[in-house]
């Protein structure tokens, strides 16, 4: 295992341990604090049993290798390590390194290549990336394995004259071979060749269970829905939505960046068949059950991380009675987009500085507002994954869970176990924090109370506009003001906007003042901005790639807690909301605005986002 961050091995015993250490790497490892003595000692001992008894130099594995393959250590920590020791200069891949000129010499050596030595560069990460600007003879190779044994033969393959070999990170060297080589869908490539030989007509006649279970039998179906899967997690989806659009035609979209987008439309198959195989391929789902609500899971390997989805179907009415249409929605679970880091969040000034005091406080309540697929349970993840540590005992309560937390123990939502359950039973289960997935009720949100006043830090979600509002639900839900006073420490509401695509926006040269007014941008900051448009290239979706965040924190501060306790009938959201503005709160529209000054999101936008405040 890799060490804690901030805790040290007793130097007498690293000592120790140093005086039985031979190995080079593994002694700079240990003097380090990367990774546990015992641990090196262990991968040592398996080094020279394991390659003691192969034959086959190639067939032995170093010390790194068996650190990242048998003990899970993370591999750029190694090999980083690794490098430096054995002295490999290490190269950052940057942007340029991604433009075409780059992709099309990569391309043009790995050419010649017999396929078996092409397989093997790219199963090890190693690219022959540029010949050295001081020495047009010698080409330098970039690993994440600068010390893979191949890299001269594979040099000698290509009949350089010279060659130097660099270490890079894992991620932008797989990036960069993606790029290089896409990954194919196997299953769209079989879907096509089926599609060439046309599909059987079917009659529209009255629901036929034999006639359905014909159809799930072609192999067209089976590739359809698993090249669906693969394709949306490549193409960074978030969701993926199945639709009967009449008797025999099913429309499918992906929505990338909070877009909706078409991706395929399956024509000449009932839309009953395909939505049979889908269940199929799901827990949890009975593909019989037509006339109610399901939810299951699928998990899959794609590109070699696990990825769960979770499948939502729902009867719909069509526009014939005799067909049984359902709508499916497909959450893509990528474990590889989760945010641990709050810088990565989009916080910035008061809102960042609110956000941290909050979550270091001993108790408390911390609440994230905002409608759905605003990044709700991506904050709250972040916040947990920053002050999760073995002192703490940090319990979640969400139905469903939808990503693991590494240091946090997760309750199982079922029949035997109610939501509503399961949050009265951590209260006997020594909780330091708690995350409650979202605060649905009164007795919910009295627990979430009750927790969060009797000495420990909760965090929960709510579905509202604003921050202000939070305060005004939980009132109608029946909680009473006092304890929302001085159970809450903080309440941040949060949207996701499109962000500008930075190789296609185009300023804007009169932008109309009129409006930037109204959206709440000052004088001053019109005549020193520069507006964008979006506009639209083929590394984007109609000028915008990505999203961001854009947030409204409110903190409790004395004043606010007086109001609120103050209020009689009714929760004065506005002189709330007026109140924390004095405290120094940037709203969701100060927030945008700031995004678009700095020339990262446009006027649109803004106004799509933030025009119910």
């Amino acid at each position: 295992m890799v060490l804690q961050s901030g805790t040290k091995q007793d130097l007498s015993y690293k000592l120790e341990i140093a005086s039985r250490i031979k190995d080079k790497l593994g002694l700079t490892l240990v003097m380090h604090d990367l990774v546990d003595a015992a641990i090196v000692e262990k991968a040592l001992n398996d080094k020279d049993s394991k390659n003691g008894n192969s034959a086959n130099v190639r067939s032995k594995r170093s010390l790194a290798e068996i650190l990242v393959e048998d003990y899970d250590i993370d591999h750029d920590i190694i090999y980083k390590t690794t490098a430096s020791v054995y002295g490999f200069r290490e190269i950052s891949l940057d942007e340029s390194d991604f433009q075409d000129n780059r992709i099309d010499f990569i391309k043009k050596m790995f050419e010649p290549l017999p396929e078996a030595t092409r397989d093997y560069m790219i199963s090890r990460k190693i690219i022959p990336f540029r010949y050295d600007p001081s020495n047009p003879y010698k080409l330098i190779f970039i690993a994440a394995d600068p010390t893979d044994r191949m890299i001269s033969a594979i040099a000698r393959a290509m009949k350089v004259k010279s060659f130097d070999v660099c270490y890079a990170p894992l991620d932008p060297v797989s990036k960069l071979l993606d790029r290089v080589f896409p990954p194919e869908n196997e299953f769209l490539k079989d879907l096509e060749h089926e599609m060439e030989f046309g599909e059987d007509d079917f009659e529209e006649e009255e629901f036929d269970e034999a006639q359905i279970e014909a159809e799930i039998n072609k192999s067209l179906l089976v590739n359809l829905v698993e090249g669906m899967l693969i394709e949306a997690v490549r193409k960074g989806a978030s969701d993926i939505h199945i639709v009967p659009a009449g008797s025999s035609t099913t429309e499918i979209h992906f929505r990338i960046d909070g877009t909706l987008r078409p991706w395929h439309m399956q024509e000449g198959i009932r839309p009953e068949a395909i939505t049979a195989v889908m269940k199929d391929r799901a827990k949890n789902i009975d593909r019989f059950e037509r006339e109610k609500a399901q939810d299951g899971f699928i998990q899959r390997k794609v590109d070699g991380h696990m990825i769960r989805f979770r499948v939502s179907t729902i009867p719909i009415v069509g526009s014939e009675y005799l067909y049984k249409f359902e709508s499916i929605v497909i959450r893509i679970l990528d474990d590889r987009q989760v945010i641990t880091d709050l810088d990565k969040l989009g916080f910035h000034g008061r809102a960042r500085q609110m956000f941290v005091k909050a979550i270091k406080q001993p108790q408390g309540m911390v609440i994230v507002t905002g409608p759905t697929g605003s990044g709700k349970s991506t904050t709250l993840i972040a916040a947990l994954s920053h002050i999760v540590n073995p002192e703490v005992n940090v319990l979640t309560v969400e139905d469903p869970v939808e990503y693991i937390i590494p240091g946090v123990r997760q309750l199982k939502i079922g029949h035997k176990m109610t939501f509503d359950l399961a949050l009265r039973s951590i209260l006997r289960h020594d909780p330091d924090v708690v995350m409650v997935g979202e605060i649905r009720d009164k007795e919910t949100g009295e627990t979430a109370i009750k927790l969060a006043n009797t000495g420990h830090l909760t965090f929960s979600t709510l579905h509202t506009n604003d921050a202000p509002s939070a305060v005004s639900r939980m009132y109608k839900m029946g909680i009473e003001t006092f304890l929302i006073a001085y159970a809450i420490n903080l309440i941040i509401a949060q949207r996701l906007m499109r962000k500008l695509c930075k190789h296609c926006k185009s300023p804007i040269e009169n932008p109309d003042k009129l409006l930037l007014g109204r959206l709440g941008f000052s004088p001053e900051e019109i005549d020193t901005t520069t507006f964008y448009n979006a506009v639209g290239c083929e590394k984007c979706h109609h000028g915008y790639k990505g999203r961001l965040a854009i947030h409204e924190a409110l903190y409790f501060t004395k004043e606010v807690r007086r109001k609120i306790i103050e209020a009689r009938h009714e929760i004065d959201e506005e002189s709330i909301r007026q109140q924390a503005i004095e405290d120094g709160m940037q709203t969701l529209q100060m927030s945008a605005c700031q995004r678009a000054i700095k020339g990262e999101t446009t006027i649109d936008e803004i106004a799509r986002v933030t025009v119910e405040n």
